[in-house]
């Protein structure tokens, strides 16, 4: 019961840091804070995190649990005389998603705008905005005025309450991948019965950077990443083009854009889940990626294995999943990880 209130109390910390690919200190110094009592740790070059913690025993197998700390965002690239800042973003959003949000760029509160609806030909408006055709309004009286307050490189982030609401649901921006984070922080702290290698990694939104560096390191035999994946669980969408669905547990792949998946390790989990009646689920489609291709192919490679929490609306400032579906994840890790080392 204490657990359950303390730990939503970790998560919104955690998704309310501001943290995008080369960014992400105050995620790593929180991370730091939470953990450094708890195992041995270094911070690479890249600035991941590489954790060991001990457990009971040795064990032949190196095995490497991963997360990625950092979230997607904005980066400034321009500052118009009239004071607008142009920007791009970092790691992969969709821009239908960011017209009129409001953003935080180094304390200053903005919003995205763009060309009015009237002021649009016919062919712009069969199309979806450009962040070429995008900007941030936060104000400003003129380029002179806006470089008092911004710089160019300077990052800017969603600003998103983290809520609960309805039956279970939690939404916030950077729940991918902080929900990751948060559970190796759990496993961290608690009692182990192998030692095991924890990373949390760097710039996995802009193409698994830090995950290279950390595995090449580690060298783990086996590789388990904690990540959140797209849900399309949605109103009028049917089928195998759901991809997966909130509620019905964690998301074991087989494959996806950038991995194809360990078939025993799948099959372990899957056998791992029914033996416990733990909710498990695939995902249905073959997209998207994680820390997994990166770590697969490294050094001498690893066996990898992807736990995703399904998310709707992914890369958002109002990313959602549920609460019982992180419960079913605790408990499928809890007896996966020491099936791992056999």
């Amino acid at each position: 019961m204490l657990r359950e209130r303390l730990v939503p109390k970790m998560l919104e910390k955690l998704c309310l840091l501001n943290g995008a690919s080369g960014d992400e200190n105050a995620v790593r110094d929180f991370i730091i804070k939470e953990i450094k009592n708890y195992c041995e740790y270094n911070v690479d070059a890249l600035g991941s995190i590489i954790a060991l913690k001990k457990g009971r025993k040795t064990p032949e197998k190196r095995v490497m649990l991963s997360a990625h700390m950092d979230e997607v965002g904005f980066i400034i690239t321009h500052i118009s005389d009239d004071g607008y800042l142009k920007f791009s973003p970092v790691g992969g959003i969709d821009p239908r998603v960011v017209i009129d949000r409001v953003v935080n760029v180094n304390g200053k509160k903005g919003v995205i705008g763009a060309k009015a609806v009237h002021q649009l030909s016919d062919e712009e408006k069969k199309t979806a905005p450009d962040f070429s055709n995008l900007y941030i309004d936060i104000g400003a009286k003129n380029k002179a005025d806006a470089e008092k307050y911004i710089s160019l490189g300077d990052f800017a982030y969603f600003v998103s309450d983290y809520t609960e609401y309805g039956n279970g649901y939690i939404k916030s921006k950077a729940l991918d991948d902080r929900i990751g984070c948060m559970l190796m922080i759990e496993l961290i702290k608690s009692d182990l019965e192998y030692d095991t290698c924890f990373c949390f990694n760097v710039q996995e939104e802009v193409g698994l950077r830090g995950a290279v560096c950390t595995s090449y390191q580690v060298q783990s035999d086996v590789s388990v990443v904690l990540e959140a994946t797209t849900a399309a669980d949605l109103c009028g969408v049917t089928g195998g083009e759901r991809c997966c669905i909130l509620g019905n547990g964690p998301v074991v792949s087989f494959m996806d854009g950038r991995t194809v998946y360990d078939k025993v390790l799948y099959s372990l989990a899957f056998d791992t889940a029914r033996e416990n009646n733990i909710k498990i689920q695939t995902k249905t489609a073959i997209a998207g990626g994680n820390d997994a291709g990166a770590i697969q192919t490294s050094g001498k490679g690893s066996r990898v294995i992807a736990v995703s929490l399904p998310c709707r609306y992914i890369h958002s400032a109002s990313s959602v999943v549920k609460k019982s579906d992180l419960e079913e994840t605790r408990k499928l890790l809890k007896a996966l990880l020491p099936r791992l080392y056999d």
